[in-house]
C-alpha cells in the first residue's frame, strides 16, 4: 500500500517545483524530502520526478499520484470538518426510544426544543420494546430510552447506562361516571378490592405498581377484563364493565364518560426516566436532549386531569 504521507511530499513537491521549496515549506530538510520520494518510487515501482534544469516535473505516474495526494488531503480536510460538526453538536443522529403515553407530553416537545437548538441532528425515533426498554440502550442500538422504572430507583449506573430521572406519574382510579365511589374526591385503595376491574397495562414495570399497591392494601384486583390500550381501557370502565388504576400521563384526556380520583394507602407510583448510552454521553445533542427532555418534564405538571389531584 503506498504511503499517504509520502503522497503528501511528492504533492508538495509537484506544485513547488524543486525539493527545495518542499522542503522549505514541509519543515524538512531538502534530504529527508529526497528520501521520501526515493522510498515511495520504491513502492510504486516507476519514478515519479525527473530533472529539468535546476527543479523537476512529475512523470506521468508522478502527476497521477499527485492528482490522487490532493484528492486524499481534500477527504481528509472534509473529515476535520464534519468530526468538528460532530463535536459541536451541528451535525450526527440520534437513536431514541421512547413508550406510548411518554410520547406526546414527553418526547414530542423535547425533540421540537432539540431541532430548535441543532436543526442538523437527525432523529431516528421507534417505540421501546415494552419487555426490555434497556436492551437497545445496552447492546448500542439506541442512545436514549424514555423508561419506566421502579419507585424509589430516580437514578443509577451501570449497565453501559446513565439513567436520569424525569417525572414520578402517580396511578389514579378510573370509575364509571355513575360509580358509588365517585362521590368521593379521594380513595383509599383498599375501597376498590371488592370491585371487578379492567386491567390496562401488560406484565412489566407499569403493571407492578398496581400489583403491589394493591398487595400493600391486603388484595389481588380482580381483572375481569383486560386491555393494553389506555384509550379502550377507559371506554370499557365507562361502560360500566369495571374499574382501574391508570397513570395520570394516560388521562390527560380521560373519557368523558369516567370519572378520575386520586388513591392513597399506598398511591401507586412509576417513575419515568431517560436511559442513555454512557458513551454517547459526550455528544451535545444527547445533552441537549436530555435538558429538554427534563423541561419537558417539569412543563407537563402534575400528570393527570386536575380532579385527580385535589387535595386531602
Amino acid at each position: 500500500m503506498l504511503d499517504v504521507r509520502r503522497l503528501q511530499v511528492l504533492r508538495a513537491v509537484v506544485t513547488s517545483g524543486t525539493v527545495t521549496a518542499a522542503a522549505a515549506h514541509l519543515g524538512y530538510t531538502p534530504s529527508a524530502v529526497s528520501q521520501q520520494v526515493s522510498a515511495l518510487e520504491k513502492q510504486a515501482g516507476t519514478a515519479l520526478l525527473e530533472r529539468v534544469g535546476r527543479g523537476v516535473r512529475p512523470t506521468a505516474a508522478g502527476l497521477l499520484l499527485t492528482e490522487h495526494a490532493a484528492l486524499i488531503s481534500a477527504a481528509v480536510a472534509r473529515a476535520e470538518t464534519a468530526l468538528a460538526d460532530l463535536r459541536a453538536g451541528r451535525t450526527g443522529r440520534l437513536s431514541v426510544r421512547y413508550f406510548a403515553t411518554a410520547g406526546s407530553t414527553l418526547v414530542a416537545p423535547a425533540l421540537a426544543r432539540l431541532r430548535e437548538d441543532h436543526p442538523g441532528v437527525r432523529i431516528d425515533l421507534r417505540l421501546a420494546d415494552p419487555g426490555d426498554p434497556y436492551r437497545e440502550v445496552a447492546q448500542g442500538r439506541a442512545d436514549v430510552s424514555v423508561v419506566v422504572r421502579a419507585s424509589g430507583h430516580r437514578t443509577d449506573d451501570g449497565g453501559g447506562a446513565r439513567v436520569v430521572h424525569l417525572l414520578d406519574d402517580p396511578y389514579a382510579a378510573v370509575l364509571p361516571a355513575g360509580h358509588p365511589l365517585a362521590e368521593q374526591e379521594v380513595l383509599d385503595l383498599h375501597e376498590l378490592a371488592g370491585e371487578q376491574w379492567v386491567g390496562s397495562e401488560p406484565p412489566g414495570p407499569c403493571l407492578e405498581p398496581v400489583l403491589g399497591s394493591c398487595a400493600a392494601a391486603g388484595f389481588s384486583p380482580d381483572f375481569v377484563i383486560q386491555s393494553e390500550d389506555y384509550a379502550t381501557a377507559q371506554g370499557f370502565v365507562a361502560a360500566g364493565l369495571g374499574v382501574g388504576l391508570m397513570p395520570g400521563l394516560a388521562l390527560r384526556t380521560p373519557h368523558p364518560g369516567v370519572v378520575v380520583r386520586r388513591v392513597r394507602n399506598p398511591e401507586p407510583v412509576r417513575v419515568i426516566s431517560a436511559a442513555a448510552r454512557k458513551t454517547s454521553l459526550e455528544q451535545p445533542a444527547l445533552l441537549a436532549l436530555l435538558d429538554a427532555l427534563r423541561n419537558a418534564a417539569t412543563a407537563a405538571g402534575p400528570p393527570g386531569p386536575p380532579d385527580a389531584h385535589a387535595p386531602d
